[in-house]
């Protein structure tokens, strides 16, 4: 186990002591804190503490970090749309709703459980918990999917999405009329400080992001785009589209709560492309919009 301990300074005095913790304690959330606190394994002066204790100067935190817990990816009999397979390669069209690999809080019923049921010898590359897992896209954001089905076409993946070949384009509504037809969002994207939850454009932890854009059609209150990733970044075209005044609409993290009417962000991963790992084929693959965001489309349409 892993163990930190932190003397709280005068200027770091009568904040929340879950807080605290979050702000000293790089990538660690503050509901992980605040889980950590009511399993023991925080304690202030050498007693328990509750998350709402506002820390006093010179009181002595120590934080007693858990051995982390393998989940086990168990194979579950869901029904996938796949878009195409072969000895190297699937292609899933994944829909809103489903968490692509297990996780604390979704154990089960995510994309990889599926995999595991309809592909048995998916590779460990990336642990047991994401076997044959090459990138992800957000449980309620729908669209395509690349998995590999070996090492070998897990590595070529990998290095494609690392060297930018790959081509992602997502379909999205977004709030507000943008008032050009292209646009590029160049912007390092990192934990949110204030939310460790959540992604930000940041200079401080930030990667770097691009995200171009091209608007398809506008309305009143809204614009229908569609986003080409350069790089891939958690939440990136959330994220970067809030950055620049524009939130997917029904995005429950990162944008307002007056919204169109949908279970989740009205964004759809509609295309993929890459070279095939074994015979060096460019494949280009393409989802047709879930039909929810197809009457959010119309609605909007026929509304002009």
């Amino acid at each position: 186990m892993n163990q930190f301990e932190f003397t709280v300074s005068e200027e770091q005095a009568q904040t929340r002591v879950d807080k605290l913790l979050t702000e000293l304690m790089d990538d660690v959330s503050r509901s992980q804190i605040q889980l950590w606190i009511k399993e023991g394994h925080v304690t202030l002066n050498n007693e328990s503490v509750k998350s709402n204790y506002k820390v006093e100067e010179a009181d002595h935190l120590t934080v007693t970090i858990p051995e982390a817990v393998e989940l086990e990816a168990v194979a579950e009999d869901i029904p996938l749309d796949v878009v195409y397979e072969d000895e190297d390669v699937i292609v899933i069209n994944k829909p809103r709703g489903m968490v692509v690999h297990p996780a604390p809080g979704h154990p089960n019923g995510t994309l990889v459980n599926a995999l595991l049921h309809h592909c048995s010898d998916l590779p460990g590359i990336n642990g047991v918990i994401r076997p044959g897992i090459v990138h992800r896209i957000d449980k309620d954001t729908s669209g395509l999917l690349m998995v590999a089905k070996n090492d070998k076409a897990h590595e070529s993946l990998v290095d494609q999405l690392k060297a930018k070949t790959t081509k992602r384009l997502y379909q999205t509504i977004v709030h507000g009329v943008i008032p050009h037809e292209h646009g590029t969002v160049d912007a390092p994207i990192g934990r949110d400080k204030r939310d460790r939850q959540s992604m930000a454009v940041t200079d401080d932890n930030g990667r770097e992001a691009v995200t171009h854009f091209t608007v398809i059609e506008t309305f009143e209150k809204y614009s229908y785009i569609t986003c080409q990733l350069e790089t891939g970044r958690t939440h990136q075209i959330r994220v970067h589209m809030k950055y620049i005044g524009h939130p997917v609409a029904g995005d429950p993290k990162y944008g307002p709560k007056k919204t169109l009417d949908i279970k989740g962000q009205a964004l759809h991963a509609s295309v993929l492309g890459f070279t095939h790992p074994r015979t060096g084929e460019e494949m280009v693959f393409e989802a047709p919009m879930p039909e929810d965001m197809k009457v959010l489309l119309k609605k909007l349409q026929d509304s002009r």
